[in-house]
């Protein structure tokens, strides 16, 4: 069967970063933007990381927003989810300074260009621990829009993460897809390769490798040039 789809991830393959930087200023401003509201830097930390453990660990019987929350608010009490508008608010507005400390790849856009100029279906599967206010945002940061994609996951229409399998199979299931007819391209060895469980042909970008194991080896890997290559073999 001919490749029909091509999923891409976003952080650290489409958007440049290193993660820990990425995190630790995105925290940061967060925290800095609850502080007036009441919220301990801390216990928001915390909140964070627990219910992104508790998304990662979601067994697809409820969306990973309602699982974020029930963790969040759990900790933090029933008045986070009533403070949901700041928390959008610093996603529309604070957010937007984070792009300082991701790059930018003008091989990412040339690459979505050409692939749509030849008909090809693309998916943004990046990992869904945001809501679309945030995806959206971080999609523009690496000079494309989420029109240039037919579906993006987030933690609103998503209730599986990386670098379980199931994840993948949710995006299939939603459009309509066979592995067969699917590639995955993406940074992380664990994460994205976790699509080959499924039989999906996985090629893993390296400039921001992330290999916690050193599986990466396994596939097909390069930058830009090289994936461009790949993918005309396909």
């Amino acid at each position: 069967m001919p490749v029909t789809t091509v999923l891409f991830d976003l952080d650290g393959t489409l958007l440049p970063m290193d993660q820990d930087v990425f995190l630790k200023v995105y925290l940061g401003g967060l925290c800095k933007k609850l502080a007036p509201l009441g919220y301990d830097p801390k216990a928001v930390t915390d909140g964070i990381w627990k219910g992104t453990g508790a998304m990662v660990q979601n067994d697809g019987t409820r969306s990973n927003e309602e699982v974020f929350w029930q963790v969040f608010c759990g900790l933090l009490g029933e008045e986070a989810r009533r403070d949901e508008p700041v928390f959008e608010d610093f996603y529309r507005n604070e957010f937007q300074s984070v792009a300082q400390v991701c790059g930018k790849q003008p091989a990412a856009k040339a690459l979505i260009d050409g692939l749509k100029a030849r008909g090809l279906r693309l998916v943004l599967a990046t990992n869904p621990l945001f809501p679309a206010i945030a995806t959206h945002s971080r999609v523009r940061w690496a000079g494309l829009e989420p029109t240039d994609f037919a579906h993006i996951t987030t933690y609103e229409n998503s209730s599986r993460c990386k670098p379980n399998p199931a994840y993948y199979q949710e995006i299939l299931d939603k459009l309509g897809l066979r592995a067969e007819e699917c590639v995955m391209v993406g940074n992380d060895a664990q994460e994205d390769g976790a699509a080959a469980k499924l039989g999906l042909p996985v090629f893993l970008l390296t400039d921001c490798l992330i290999d916690r194991t050193g599986d990466g080896a396994k596939f097909p890997h390069g930058g830009f040039a090289e994936l461009e290559n790949w993918l005309e073999t396909l």
